[in-house]
């Protein structure tokens, strides 16, 4: 990827819509945030730890990809597979415009599952804890806590790399 124009800071969405709807746009608004933050950062910083972690823009886009698919396609679907791997860090191999599409891949594969529930507090098929299935708007209030906290890393992330704030 190449460097490309910090995009403008964008507010919260607004909007009166039903709690499913709600949900999903605010956690959608925190996923482009996380594909924002390393859209554009060269090689090798977007791969480089910037905190005692080792915690990168990579590895973020990595993670949350796998936890995505874990908690709505493994956990909430049932999905008859292993589930993915949440903790692997990153590879030579990996890529930034890789992983973001591996990314968008999983949300949209994540917003199926969502779409399709009919009742948000229907218990998914298992638990990536020792505790019951959760409803789907725990996964969706976890997944929007989740992914909020992650961009913010990636907020600090990015302003370490080259001073852009914003999200």
């Amino acid at each position: 990827m190449t460097t490309l124009e910090p995009r403008p800071d964008l507010r919260p969405p607004g909007l009166n819509a039903d709690e499913k709807t709600t949900l999903l746009t605010f956690l959608d608004y925190l996923r482009e945030s996380i594909l924002a933050k390393a859209a554009g950062v060269p090689e090798p910083a977007v791969r480089t730890g910037g905190v005692p972690s080792g915690t990168s823009l990579l590895q973020l886009l990595k993670h949350l990809a796998a936890v995505e698919l874990n908690w709505f396609v493994w956990a909430y679907a049932g999905a008859d597979r292993a589930q993915w791997e949440d903790e692997g860090a990153v590879s030579a191999d990996d890529t930034a415009s890789g992983l973001a599409a591996a990314y968008r891949e999983a949300i949209a594969r994540a917003n199926e599952v969502a779409l399709a529930c009919t009742d948000l507090e229907r218990p998914g098929a298992r638990s990536l804890r020792e505790t019951p299935p959760p409803s789907m708007r725990w996964v969706l209030v976890h997944m929007i806590e989740e992914t909020a906290r992650h961009a913010g890393h990636a907020d600090i992330l990015r302003e370490q790399i080259d001073g852009s704030t914003g999200r």
